[in-house]
């Protein structure tokens, strides 16, 4: 193993030690002997399988069948979450043919942060996560189950499915994706209409075209943000089948392995022998594992902010000083639009998560010793890819090494020689930056500030004309307490533009941009947020910022005392607390913690 890589596993289980064991202790005393529903009276139980057949009814009376939940995030609106409306069917199928019974336990909402990007509506989208948290466990709360399924892809959905099927962690549990839709058009070309649209050169009507032709089917977005990056993450920590994650929907090959799915998660009830709650899989290992997935694939910055809530929900404590001390043992190993030109079917047919995962295990770079939804416990079992054979799914070793260089490299020949994440600090705060899709010329940016408090602005501002210079935009009061902290890739468009008229620019924001952080450099996620009193808020139009994402060095270049005795700034306007459903999470913005805390609303302190 690594020696950082083992450093900072010791690390977290040192800092974590207190709050791991209580959680353990919580889930191991809700492990029961026999079926959970044995414990409910009889007219509880008769409630929970009223509308089951009669053959069911007498299987769940027994007490011997186990009793397996599905939680989904089903819409028919959402690409990625379409292909689901098939899902429960087989798998109660399969769990009725392997002696078992399923039950459709709830459905969650899920959100499409690409639907509400800098709409009213994106600001309810990192609360979303916290919502469907909690509706998974109210979905589990019938207390009729002995296993869980869990059916969810993008953005926020994962982390809060993750979230809560680790409030019932004393429950196996197994996700199970719906995959990405076909390529499109390249990333290339949509960028570069995106990008004449922002410049006034092609209309609406071209650009929805462009659009249309990139999102097209079922299944998720192909380019790398976070929804694939979900994907990546809970298989690198042993909750998907292996090679599962980018199967195309509506394939043979895509059914098959919800059905295994389906059927593996019955061998590892408390009812058998070889019993595998959730709780105990997601450990400090299989958590410092999707670090390393995050950073070697340069994956969503989303993912700074609910891998900290996920850890949490296990009683693990990981900080972003983590993140930034693996950074410096975990090459970037591919490249995946927008950190290039290839999406994530692309990624599959290099070799996919077999090849990643193996090159990592074999440059001792990842925990190989985890609790895995596998047959063989460990990550090992994860360097096969799924197959079709004379009509049965399979696995087999995936290929030795990547098939095309320029989607999956290697260890020794890495496209960088550190992660795609980085945390930046001085004296406006920390925060994150996502450099693998910057080019080495950008990512040093010395310029004045342009200081706004709406997204809206700084566009007006481009149209205008007023940003034809080097700047670094400041955009404050878009943390978790001001706004919910919408992600604001409205905004990557006419940076790109100036960008690319050869201008020095940046973004520094206590907001988000996630998976799809692409070319322009930033730094994001900037605690303490403006609605803290952050300095930020001490930021005044032309102060010379500079902004090092080689050094992860952010600083505004004032003199120290008169910085310090400015008057913070304040935002008053409650524009963004009302419409749209905004109204109503006016307590998840009162209770939200900072970003690099989880920002988490849910959690009880031990």
């Amino acid at each position: 193993m690594h020696p950082i890589v083992e450093q900072v596993t010791n690390d977290i289980i040192e800092r974590s030690r207190v709050g791991r064991a209580a959680y353990l202790a919580r889930i191991d005393a809700a492990v029961k002997k026999g079926p959970h529903r044995g414990e409910l009276a009889c007219g509880n139980l008769a409630h929970g399988f009223a509308a089951c057949s009669s053959t069911e009814k007498v299987d769940l009376a027994g007490h011997i069948k186990p009793d397996v939940g599905i939680i989904s995030s089903y819409n028919d609106m959402l690409s990625a979450h379409e292909p689901y409306k098939d899902f429960p069917a087989l798998i109660k199928t399969a769990i009725a043919e392997a002696g078992g019974v399923a039950q459709f336990a709830g459905g969650v909402p899920a959100m499409c942060d690409g639907i509400t990007q800098g709409q009213p509506g994106m600001e309810l989208s990192l609360f979303s996560r916290d919502v469907i948290a909690m509706s998974t466990a109210i979905g589990l709360s019938h207390n009729m189950f002995d296993a869980a399924l869990y059916l969810g892809v993008c953005d926020k959905i994962v982390p809060g499915l993750l979230i809560g099927a680790l409030s019932f962690g004393h429950l196996p549990g197994v996700f199970v994706p719906a995959g990405p839709m076909t390529s499109g058009i390249t990333n290339k070309e949509k960028s570069r209409t995106r990008q004449l649209y922002a410049e006034g050169k092609i209309g609406r009507e071209e650009l929805l075209d462009s659009e249309s032709k990139s999102y097209h089917g079922p299944g998720t977005c192909t380019f790398y943000g976070t929804a694939n990056s979900n994907q990546m993450m809970v298989e690198i920590m042993g909750l998907h089948l292996p090679g599962s994650s980018f199967i195309n929907p509506y394939t043979p090959l895509r059914d098959e392995l919800t059905k295994a799915a389906a059927t593996q998660v019955l061998k590892f009830t408390a009812l058998g022998n070889d019993f595998r709650p959730i709780g105990h899989m997601i450990d400090e290992k299989a958590i410092v594992n999707a670090i390393i997935g995050l950073l070697a694939t340069g994956g969503s910055t989303n993912h700074t902010i609910h891998l900290v809530a996920i850890a949490r929900a296990a009683g693990i404590t990981i900080n972003w000083d983590d993140f930034d001390n693996l950074s410096h043992a975990i090459p970037l190993l591919t490249r995946i639009y927008p950190n290039g030109s290839a999406d994530v079917n692309h990624f599959q047919a290099a070799g996919g998560m077999g090849v990643l995962i193996a090159e990592l295990l074999d440059n001792g770079l990842l925990h190989e010793d985890i609790l895995t939804v596998a047959d063989q416990r460990g990550m090992r079992s994860y360097v096969q890819e799924p197959k079709i054979r004379d009509g049965k799914l399979t696995w087999e070793i995936c290929p030795p090494s990547s098939l095309d260089s320029q989607v999956i490299a290697s260890v020794a020949k890495p496209f960088a020689a550190g992660g795609g994440l980085h945390v930046m600090h001085g004296n406006l705060g920390r925060g994150i930056s996502k450099i693998s899709a910057v080019s080495e010329q950008h990512q040093v940016v010395e310029a004045p500030a342009m200081v706004f408090d709406d997204q809206d602005d700084v566009v007006a501002a481009f149209k205008r004309g007023e940003m034809e210079k080097n700047v670094i935009v400041v955009l404050r009061f878009q943390g978790p307490k001001s706004n919910g902290m919408p992600e604001l890739h409205k905004l990557t468009p006419p940076l790109s533009v100036l960008q690319d008229r050869g201008f020095n620019v940046a973004l520094l924001t206590d907001g988000r941009m996630s998976g799809a952080s692409g070319k322009v450099p930033s730094a994001i996620h900037m605690c303490p947020e403006c609605a803290e009193g952050g300095p930020l808020n001490r930021v005044r139009n032309g102060d010379i910022i500079r902004l090092d994402t080689q050094t992860g060095q952010v600083n505004v270049l004032v003199d120290e005392a008169e910085f310090n005795a400015r008057t913070p700034d304040t935002n008053n306007s409650t524009a963004h607390h009302h419409g749209m459903g905004r109204e109503l999470f006016s307590g998840f913005r009162l209770g939200a913690s900072s970003a690099e805390t989880g920002a988490i609303n849910l959690f009880i302190d031990d």
